[in-house]
């Protein structure tokens, strides 16, 4: 199975990147993962909130076609310890399939469209954060997911 992270804009920060390569070379090892880009909406300053939503919708669900089940990552999603994260990893392999998404929003969320058809939402912490600094914490529970699949002591309980 294939794991894709589908993103709105670019990281823009060279810390945060060289901590997505690092992460992202590690998960060579274990998965199949692939990092997509959705560029920025042009002309957004010109747009209501709702309207950069819709758009960066329809630009997500493009890159959606043959991808059986996809996540939202969203403040008001279920929460999950790293280890339950990995159980979650599992389930869905075991699910099957030719890919799982999930899905980073721009800075304003999602539209409601695409909350309804999701096959649900995860929440990396009850706090908020860059869009950007998401990126590179979600790649590192993946590999922290990975790790605790296959009994390798990067994860310490």
């Amino acid at each position: 199975m294939k794991i894709k992270l589908i993103c709105i804009g670019k990281t823009g920060k060279s810390f945060l990147e060289e901590g997505e390569n690092a992460y992202l070379k590690r998960l060579k090892h274990y998965v199949s993962f692939e990092k997509i880009e959705i560029p920025d909406i042009k002309q957004a300053k010109n747009l209501s909130e709702e309207q950069i939503k819709e758009k960066e919708s329809q630009l997500i669900m493009a890159k959606l076609q043959g991808i059986e089940r996809y996540f939202l990552l969203d403040e008001k999603g279920k929460s999950y310890t790293s280890i339950a994260f990995a159980d979650f990893l599992q389930k869905q392999f075991n699910i099957g399939g030719q890919s799982l998404a999930f899905i980073i929003g721009g800075p304003y969320g999602f539209s409601d469209s695409l909350y309804k058809s999701a096959t649900g939402k995860i929440s990396l912490s009850s706090m908020t954060f860059s869009h950007q600094m998401i990126r590179l914490f979600f790649i590192e529970q993946v590999y922290r997911s990975m790790t605790i699949l296959k009994g390798e002591p990067y994860h310490h309980q």
